[in-house]
């Protein structure tokens, strides 16, 4: 289980790295065409999502590579798992506000959110559990 572990913790480094380094060098009028949902929110609260994101992905991977700290590879996944919670709430608000195209995209997003969070779940549940380092 430490094999599969390692792949989810890699590829959620990979995922939020990357959305989080976009929300934190894109101004927010760019990252609208592909997050509509930063409309309403204040630009820094936008950069501040970013930098968690970051934290968190470097979290997953970091400390267990360097063997220090390794308790906060669970402790990204959770929060993960909260970010991906309010992820899911934006989209869900969001698909009430919208029709056709923007909806289907905000369903979309819902849906990737989940499938994030079931995945941060499992390394939370592993790293805390039967497989931590």
């Amino acid at each position: 289980m430490n094999v599969p572990l390692w792949a989810i913790q890699i590829l959620l480094a990979a995922v939020f790295a990357g959305a989080g380094l976009a929300k934190l060098t894109q101004p927010k009028e760019k990252l609208r065409d592909r997050m509509g949902w930063v409309d309403p929110v204040p630009p820094s609260q936008v950069k501040a999502l970013g930098f968690v994101e970051v934290l968190a992905a470097v979290g997953l991977v970091l400390p267990p590579l360097t063997g220090i700290a390794t308790v906060l590879t669970p402790l990204a996944a959770v929060g993960l798992v909260i970010v991906m919670i309010g992820g899911i709430l934006v989209h869900r608000r969001d698909m009430k506000a919208h029709t056709g195209d923007r909806r289907k995209l905000e369903i979309q997003g819902a849906i990737t959110c989940a499938v994030l969070l079931v995945l941060a779940a499992v390394v939370a549940w592993g790293r805390f559990g039967p497989y931590s380092f």
